[in-house]
């Protein structure tokens, strides 16, 4: 990600950015941030994810959403956009808008080489601050690779995947992603 001109705006001229450009950028603390694009295989990883969960999740009060809905993390003033977002029961929009939601119950976020240290830390850092949030993946686009945060009490526990023989089960939801689904029109040579 990469800031805009340094200078600070407000929610309301980010809001009219945001309805006019053809980019999405996040928000965080009156700074702009123009998000990077997407490969092909994170396009493919995110689409196979939320298609799975939204088959699986069809007779569940949970519905995924995919990258364009955005979430508001309360606690520090963030905006951004989560690959892949499943919220269950009512959805809690935020500024009185319909774009964006403060209650995520699992987040997924496909690894991007510009995007992955961040992804990791600060923003990793940001999400555990949610209240609704119990789950949350990263997901590697170059190989086989799949990181579970699940909370538990005031702790998250940490699961990894690396075989394509592997299945991620997501307790917050009753679902399950197996590595073989996600990657399956994935190709590691080309990432």
């Amino acid at each position: 990600m990469s800031a805009l001109p340094e200078q600070y705006m407000s929610l309301e001229e980010y809001f009219k950015l945001e309805e006019a450009s053809e980019t999405k950028h996040e928000y965080y603390q009156g700074k702009v941030f123009a998000m990077a694009g997407a490969s092909e295989n994170h396009n493919l990883i995110a689409m196979a994810v939320g298609r799975n969960l939204d088959i699986q999740l069809d007779d569940k009060p949970c519905r995924p959403y995919p990258a364009d809905f955005r979430l508001k993390i309360k606690a520090v003033n963030l905006y951004t956009y989560p690959d892949v977002s499943v919220i269950c029961g009512e959805t809690q929009l935020a500024d009185g808008r319909r774009d964006t939601y403060v209650n995520p119950t699992l987040l997924v976020e496909v690894l991007s080489e510009s995007t992955e240290a961040y992804d990791r830390a600060k923003k990793s850092e940001f999400y555990r601050t949610i209240p609704s949030l119990q789950e949350y993946l990263l997901i590697s686009q170059d190989r086989p690779h799949v990181e579970r945060y699940r909370r538990q009490g005031h702790n998250w526990l940490f699961t990894e995947y690396s075989s394509l023989d592997d299945e991620v089960t997501l307790d917050s939801i009753g679902c399950s992603l197996s590595l073989a689904a996600i990657y399956r029109r994935v190709r590691f040579d080309e990432a």
